[in-house]
């Protein structure tokens, strides 16, 4: 299945600015709300009202919120089981006062996880954003013995917060971590239930804003991908239009055994609107013509930069050759709007000197690498570069002084400006070859038909996995999905976001 789109998910704070909030409004029953919308959702997941709920109540805020699920489940006639082996006296006032509650209303706690119960549900309140080590001891144990028994009694798995154990900034696990099939995170979403290894371990993710939907003294530090972020540049085809109104995308690449990256490329751009399609291939003995896209015009790269262009997207299958090397800086030192990636960044990575021409240059630029390649451009590792994918996304567009995507589960997208966004659309199956080529055409086209940067990418990235999640509703993948089945399922659904996918 692809993945579902966060509920009620646009808006995304990290811990301090979630910290900020909470004590902006301290004197609000938060953790009641907390407990309040935790009780309705787990109502609607558990199936039936005799199957027994297993609550885990760790020691900080997150086992409050737990206290608080519980004793609203027990008023609601369900058979409610605590575990908690933390001191109550050493709990945080709000979780103190929650256990009361909780043990003034009759409930009770137990040492440990009941070996011989069978669960309707299980909800996770050990830790949520509030741990950034491995949980370690009891905490480490019930954690795996929980995601065990999910699978095992084939129950949801409800997280509160965060799911126990992962970096709810980074989306990181450092040790073990809580596997549910749902969350449901307080106040605003979290970057890391969206990226890197965030979205295998949050299941279905649900906010509840505990009526702090909008706090203006503190804006979001970064968002969702949404249509609405590009949607002023979705425009029906005038009726009066011809080929040069969509303008001309060039492609760089197809050096020997690689022309196949710029051919992909090309076709996405073709199908995504461009009124021409040039394609400068540096195999002498490339073809001359696609076969199954005859309205490509592939020609020596020599003479691509006479085209007449609009965008240029540099490094399908460039390699990294002198003449790879060559035609790159000819394409940098142009007033030509360009999207580099794949071999394009490994040279940019290596080559002092084209970094400098493209920091400084005046024309757009955007940047989609994978994570070893921003890992070279940033001169690090991938271990550091997933380890924080925001971050990493900021520094690269703050040294290229271009946006940037940072290809992978939860692609980052970061603004010059520091502004930053997460995709949630795609799915597995995009974790083939020839996926990236395809999005660097659909990212050309878009800026060769006078897109800003920012929008381009920012449509391109969301267009790319929406086409892939349909696919994969429609039971194309995900193993086994490709590429150019992509291009065709983008171009069907780019008509429908720009309203001409209907008819007359």
């Amino acid at each position: 299945m692809p993945n579902t789109p966060p509920y009620h998910l646009h808006h995304l704070h990290l811990s301090p600015s979630l910290r900020r909030i909470e004590a902006r409004h301290a004197g609000q029953p938060l953790m009641q709300r907390a407990g309040l919308a935790a009780a309705d959702f787990a109502c609607e997941l558990v199936s039936e009202l005799n199957r027994p709920v297993l609550v885990l109540a760790g020691p900080g805020n997150n086992g409050g919120d737990a206290f608080e699920a519980a004793r609203l489940l027990r008023e609601r006639f369900f058979d409610v089981t605590v575990v908690f082996a933390d001191d109550a006296g050493k709990l945080p006032a709000d979780a103190a006062a929650a256990h009361a509650r909780f043990t003034a209303a009759g409930g009770s706690t137990r040492c440990d996880i009941p070996a011989d119960a069978h669960w309707g549900l299980i909800i996770d309140g050990l830790f949520g954003i509030g741990l950034t080590r491995p949980p370690t001891g009891h905490h480490a144990d019930w954690i795996s013995t929980a995601n065990r028994l999910a699978q095992r009694d084939n129950c949801p798995l409800l997280a509160l917060d965060c799911p126990s154990g992962l970096n709810a900034d980074t989306g990181n696990r450092p040790g073990p971590c809580i596997e549910a099939t749902h969350t449901i995170t307080f106040i605003s979403g979290k970057p890391g239930l969206l990226t890197a290894e965030g979205p295998d371990h949050c299941g279905r993710v649900r906010v509840a804003s505990l009526d702090l939907a909008s706090d203006p003294a503190i804006s979001a530090d970064g968002h969702v991908v949404s249509r609405g972020d590009f949607s002023a540049w979705l425009q029906p085809r005038r009726h009066n239009s011809h080929k040069g109104s969509f303008g001309s995308t060039g492609i760089l690449g197809g050096a020997p055994s690689m022309t196949g990256a710029a051919l992909l490329a090309g076709r996405a751009a073709l199908k995504l609107g461009a009124g021409r399609v040039y394609l400068g291939l540096l195999d002498p003995a490339g073809p001359s013509v696609d076969a199954n896209q005859p309205e490509l015009m592939l020609r020596p790269v020599a003479t691509l930069f006479d085209a007449g262009l609009q965008a240029l997207a540099c490094g399908p299958g460039l390699g990294q050759s002198d003449e790879a090397v060559r035609h790159l800086e000819q394409a940098l030192v142009s007033a030509l709007p360009l999207v580099l990636d794949a071999d394009a960044l490994n040279i940019l990575a290596v080559d002092g000197r084209l970094a400098g021409i493209l920091s400084s240059r005046s024309a757009p630029a955007v940047l989609t690498p994978h994570p070893a390649e921003a890992a070279r451009l940033l001169g690090s590792t991938v271990a550091d570069v997933q380890a924080d994918r925001i971050a990493a996304a900021g520094a690269l567009a703050r040294r290229y002084a271009c946006p940037v995507a940072l290809k992978g589960c939860g692609t980052v997208i970061a603004a010059v400006d520091g502004r930053w966004w997460i995709n949630t659309t795609g799915n597995p199956g995009m974790a083939t070859a020839g996926m990236g080529d395809v999005l660097s055409g659909f990212t050309a086209t878009l800026l060769a038909q006078q897109w800003p940067a920012k929008a381009a990418l920012l449509a391109a990235v969301h267009l790319h996995g929406a086409a892939a999640d349909r696919l994969v509703a429609a039971g194309i993948g995900p193993a086994g999905l490709t590429a150019g089945e992509v291009i065709d399922a983008a171009r069907l659904l780019f008509n429908e976001w720009a309203g001409t996918g209907r008819g007359c």
